[in-house]
């Protein structure tokens, strides 16, 4: 009979013992999968950051060639141009010469290739952004367009202009280029509708519309996931490394919109 209480005890202790042993089993294996799981989001951290870096190095590397580029052509070609151009002013042709017609095509097909180069350097170099602005800047782009008659154009500036990072102004303005391209060469388009919005909280909203065939945007949207969509891409690209928001809202037959907005920067 005196067994019965010790047999109880010896019961109760094991039981315990039992629970505290299956406890610090859950305990270590629920420790484990936590600090697994926080290993791994430090490893997509330090990941996503490398590919931001790298990103952000080959669209630095880029602008630095089309600055390059740019002076390039100033400096050598826009120089040759303006030689051949006086050489061509200079020739002592009479109207009543033969080589007079020939001659007066050449210097007018002439200032145009230089006008066209000098258009050229302005969309390669970013320069002119810091100078007067990302807003005039756009503007001569689409008067670029405008006057070489391929597109009906309307521009509008909502809000007081501000100056922007000039990184983030530079990534805006090839953001604008690359759907400008788009829109040329894809959309069919007759018109575009470019606003620019400078709110009151700092935040910059940027809306590109045509009334072109538009396309389907999930398919789109696939197209870049899968590394194929290359000018759609690279628009997303340069979104994600400002930290804009970009909204695209298009169907077949009926256009597109595009909208980047760049909210106030938290640091």
């Amino acid at each position: 009979m005196r067994q019965e209480p010790e047999i109880y005890f010896i019961t109760i202790i094991g039981i315990i013992l039992g629970l505290l042993l299956v406890g610090f089993i859950v305990t270590s294996l629920f420790l484990y999968k936590r600090r697994q799981q926080r290993q791994e989001q430090e490893m997509e951290k330090i990941k996503d950051m490398y590919e931001r870096e790298a990103l952000r190095s080959q669209l630095e590397i880029q602008e630095n060639t089309f600055k390059n580029i740019s002076q390039e052509l100033h400096d050598n070609i826009g120089q040759m141009l303006s030689v051949v151009k006086l050489s061509l002013s200079a020739l002592p042709i009479e109207p009543d010469h033969p080589s007079h017609v020939l001659i007066n095509h050449s210097r007018q097909v002439l200032n145009k290739a230089i006008i066209d180069l000098s258009d050229l350097t302005k969309s390669l170099h970013t320069d002119r952004i810091t100078d007067v602005g990302l807003a005039d800047t756009i503007e001569f782009e689409l008067a670029t367009v405008k006057n070489a008659g391929l597109l009906q154009v309307r521009f509008s500036v909502e809000g007081t202009e501000r100056q922007l990072p000039e990184q983030k102004a530079i990534f805006l303005f090839r953001m604008f280029q690359e759907i400008l391209n788009n829109i040329l060469k894809h959309a069919r388009a007759t018109q575009v509708k470019v606003s620019l919005t400078y709110a009151t909280d700092d935040t910059f909203v940027m809306k590109v519309e045509d009334n072109g065939t538009g396309f389907n945007y999930e398919e789109k949207r696939q197209a870049v996931s899968s590394s194929q969509g290359v000018g759609l891409k690279s628009i997303f690209n340069r979104a994600m490394l400002i930290g804009a928001e970009l909204r695209i809202d298009s169907a077949p037959g009926k256009g597109t919109q595009i909208v980047v907005e760049l909210k106030p920067s938290r640091e």
